[in-house]
């Protein structure tokens, strides 16, 4: 977009109270972007953001524009993302860019919690980590801040690229390969591709990386770097030692007492020692880092163990591909407790291979030994049919009319699906 363009629209930005795309929550002072979606014309509600109060409204429909507050761009969305790049050229600051099949958003909370101890930090709200949230991130760092954390998803191939142009990054953390949005990807082989290029952005721009040793694709992406920062284990530039997970995950840094976390499955152990590397090349205290890590509770139905009568619930629920499944599902197999249910919902975006992938969780659940095994959803049938002894239910409120009835008592039960199954309403059934 024309340079002259983005800087009269950054000096707009500038006298503006911040950035706004929804008419709901647009702010007085605010900068309002009209975007269109697939079924609707955001170009509409200009006027109404600034009769809430928006200074200006970005719009790229002239037929909209009604007066010197509607500013006309070709592209809406183009001039966000523009705008965001350009602000971030504007200063010299630490910007972590994090992606990954799992965990993301999880290791950014704990990076943010860490890093926070000693600076002031900037971190994605939420989820907001694609080609809108992320331009919205980097347009909300403000002057004090040091440190920006910033998570980076991806459906295809090129997504990362985009938002790694858009962020430009100083250091880059890749939490892992793994087989999610196959559908988009075209398979395993696209995901490394995808996932990659955050690193591939740091090695052409020149910054740090840091490399989860344990991670065998990751691992291998060493020595594309002169100076990669590795973690958890011995050799590596920091050791995080594993301790247990039963049901909280306890790690050890050196020879310090154990930290217990707030967080359970030993697959968020990768998680908090990413944290804790970042954290230590940050040289955040080691005692600040640790105490950072120990009080972060999870939250959005990601690893949340929660009480419902007598029963204990892993609600899980925020996302589910096939490598996050089967790690939760061996997380309960070896949980101390009786009674171990799990209800599983369809994982999505998984294209060519969904049958296949469905068939081999209902395998992986069917051996586990649980007392009890539940699929919700009609990709699930895939799973049944691998788990004959299993409860089947199509659709997300048979299977809450079935939990109401049923008088689960004393079980300690997972449930995990897609975010769109909307599996978090049987904590509520349960109750």
């Amino acid at each position: 977009m024309d340079n002259n363009f983005i800087e009269f629209l950054y000096s707009r930005f500038l006298l503006s109270s911040g950035v706004s795309t929804d008419t709901r929550t647009v702010a007085e002072g605010n900068l309002f972007f009209a975007l269109k979606g697939p079924n609707f014309n955001a170009n509409a509600y200009a006027g109404e953001a600034l009769a809430k109060g928006a200074s200006y409204a970005v719009i790229d429909d002239v037929a909209y524009k009604k007066g010197d507050q509607y500013i006309l761009a070709e592209d809406g969305l183009k001039a966000l993302q523009d705008l965001a790049a350009f602000h971030r050229s504007r200063f010299h600051r630490q910007v972590l860019g994090l992606t990954g099949s799992n965990g993301k958003t999880t290791t950014k909370e704990l990076i943010n919690a860490v890093l926070s101890k000693k600076y002031i930090t900037h971190a994605t709200t939420g989820n907001l980590n694609n080609h809108i949230g992320v331009p919205l991130t980097v347009l909300g760092i403000h002057p004090q801040v040091e440190v920006a954390i910033i998570e980076m998803g991806a459906n295809k191939v090129g997504d990362i690229k985009e938002l790694s142009d858009i962020a430009n990054p100083s250091h880059g953390l890749i939490t892992n390969i793994g087989k999610a949005h196959l559908e988009g990807f075209g398979g395993i082989e696209g995901v490394l591709r995808g996932k990659s290029e955050l690193f591939d952005h740091i090695r052409k721009n020149g910054g740090t990386v840091f490399i989860n040793s344990r991670q065998p694709k990751l691992q291998n992406m060493v020595k594309r770097f002169e100076s990669a920062i590795t973690f958890p284990q011995s050799g590596d530039t920091y050791e995080v030692k594993f301790i247990e997970a039963n049901p909280f995950v306890v790690f050890q840094v050196g020879d310090r007492v154990p930290v217990t976390s707030q967080l359970i499955g030993s697959y968020n152990f990768d998680n908090i020692a990413a944290a804790m590397a970042v954290g230590q090349y940050f040289e955040v205290p080691l005692d600040q880092a640790e105490a950072a890590i120990a009080g972060y509770q999870p939250k959005n139905n990601r690893s949340q163990l929660l009480k419902a009568g007598s029963n204990n619930i892993i609600l899980d629920a925020y996302n589910a591909n096939p490598d996050s499944m089967k790690v939760a599902i061996e997380n309960l197999k070896t949980m101390k407790a009786d009674n171990k249910v799990a209800i599983l919902g369809d994982m999505l975006e998984l294209g060519a291979d969904s049958d296949m992938e469905h068939t081999a969780i209902g395998k992986a659940a069917c051996e586990a030994g649980f007392s009890q095994v539940i699929f919700c959803g009609p990709k699930m049938k895939q799973a049944k049919e691998a788990c004959p002894s299993a409860l089947y239910f199509e659709t997300r409120d048979a299977l809450l009319a079935h939990v109401k009835t049923s008088g689960f008592a004393d079980c300690t039960i997972l449930i995990k699906a897609s975010r769109g199954i909307g599996l978090e309403k049987v904590v509520s059934a349960l109750e």
